[in-house]
């Protein structure tokens, strides 16, 4: 059986985000998995429908079709996730079905964008995603990691890696459903 293809999808395209950090960890934790590979997507790099264009970014449609999973890292920006990723997320309708989904969400404050994966539930639930029984929650954003990429929070890694065990559980009991094509 071919590798667990898990991108790691960055939610946001602002200047100084802290949720990249946290991606880069994600994506480490990921790599160390034996029969996964994974990359980082971000949608700086994305040429995104919205705005009343209807063009599509082609790699992102590469990308999502081969997806036997996602990893979503999200900003909480105003007591939701940011627009890059709801464009993200409505470019590619058909090729999220029946896919796992994680996700971490990132806040400067205590709640570790606690309220922007509360919005991101329904619009997976109507992307016919199935989403993991916890989330990833980092707070404190601004000294979550150190400068080697390392989390300064002793909980975080087997948080994540909690996370990761029950998406590959999935992700590999899913893909016979997913269309591929």
């Amino acid at each position: 059986m071919s590798k667990l293809f898990i991108p790691v999808l960055l939610g946001t395209s602002r200047e100084g985000r802290r949720s990249e950090a946290v991606a880069k960890y994600i994506e480490k934790l990921l790599n160390e998995r034996e029969g996964v590979s994974t990359t980082i997507v971000d949608p700086r790099e994305l040429d995104l429908p919205g705005d009343g264009r209807e063009a599509e970014d082609l790699k992102y449609k590469e990308i999502t079709k081969n997806a036997d999973a996602f990893f979503i890292v999200t900003p909480e920006y105003n007591h939701s996730f940011p627009g890059s990723l709801k464009r993200m997320l409505d470019s590619e309708f058909s090729n999220y079905k029946y896919k796992p989904v994680a996700i971490a969400g990132v806040s400067s404050g205590n709640w570790g964008g606690t309220r922007a994966i509360q919005s991101l539930v329904p619009v997976l639930k109507t992307l016919s995603m199935v989403m993991m029984s916890r989330d990833v929650m980092v707070t404190n954003s601004r000294e979550a990691f150190d400068k080697e990429g390392n989390p300064t929070d002793q909980h975080l890694k087997p948080g994540v890696n909690a996370v990761i065990d029950e998406l590959l559980l999935l992700a590999t009991t899913l893909r016979p459903l997913q269309n591929k094509q």
